[in-house]
């Protein structure tokens, strides 16, 4: 298949919350991924049927944070002082349901945010619309699994304090 060039929102949200206390609810409504669950599932013989099980409860809200690099850390020894933090999130469950007619879905899950501050010490999340991007694979179920994240990510904010529908627009 040839390579072909798509087009991609990319999305801010402006949270109009404190970097620190935006940071702090992310974390909280996407709570980490504990690989120990799963490791046990698959030790104890167990089945899909139980990573779902295990998902929903982790969970709650479909989303899971995979991984978190904190940019702050680092780059303020280059001076700046702009405060970040990057994440991976996703949900193991939903990545299954795109992959099984698309390999290619994994390119894009799990979903890569940013967190960032603006010079007032705001928070604003960066991120690519997931729609658009499982869209763009051209796979009509893989497209509509990319709207039920849209509304997930949505929801993520709404648990933050941040209505963000309008960003996803």
């Amino acid at each position: 298949m040839p390579s072909e060039i798509i087009t991609v929102k990319r999305v801010d949200v402006h949270t109009g919350l404190p970097y620190a206390e935006f940071v702090t609810a992310l974390e909280k409504a996407a709570p980490p991924l504990d690989p120990g669950v799963f490791e046990l599932i698959e030790e104890e013989g167990g089945s899909w049927d139980d990573v779902r099980a295990a998902m929903a409860k982790i969970a709650p809200h479909h989303l899971i944070r995979y991984w978190r690099i904190n940019g702050t850390q680092v780059l303020k020894l280059a001076g700046g002082p702009t405060r970040s933090v990057e994440y991976l999130i996703g949900n193991h469950v939903i990545a299954q349901s795109m992959f099984q007619y698309n390999p290619r879905a994994l390119l894009y899950a799990p979903l890569r945010m940013m967190v960032w501050s603006e010079d007032n010490g705001d928070a604003v999340c960066t991120m690519h619309r997931p729609s658009d991007e499982f869209r763009s694979l051209g796979n009509s179920e893989v497209a509509k699994i990319g709207e039920d994240l849209d509304r997930y990510v949505i929801e993520l904010f709404r648990l933050c304090g941040v209505d963000a529908e309008q960003d996803f627009a």
